[in-house]
């Protein structure tokens, strides 16, 4: 599957739904956790504002990755953000989209003003 790092540097990210546990299967209940790590996944939403536009994503992150302080409307940094294009077929439909994962999330506090 395609992997592609997603630039950040000249983007504006705020916070509009904080993280939640993220389920695997919502039949069961199941939790997910990264496959490697056995980390519980964490999923939260933001605003990605860059080049005139704006998008809500949803972004995966590991639980050990959500930093502290983080409010609705917090500016953001989100570490290693990587965009993962999928497809699947549900109900004799396809569908597809693009799922959002990054290493870590961290309130993006401003830098103090220096007197």
């Amino acid at each position: 599957m395609r992997v592609i790092p997603v630039n950040t540097s000249d983007a504006t990210l705020l916070v509009t739904k904080l993280p939640e546990v993220k389920v695997r299967d919502r039949q069961t209940g199941e939790i997910a956790v990264d496959p490697v790590t056995n980390q519980r996944l964490m999923v939260l939403e933001v605003v990605f504002i860059a080049q005139g536009g704006s998008d809500m994503i949803k972004v995966t992150v590991p639980e050990q990755g959500i930093g502290e302080g983080l409010v609705m409307g917090a500016p953001v940094i989100l570490s290693g953000l990587i965009a993962r294009p999928w497809e699947s077929e549900f109900g004799g439909r396809m569908r597809h989209g693009i799922a959002y994962r990054a290493d870590a999330v961290m309130v993006n506090a401003p830098a103090s003003v220096q007197g």
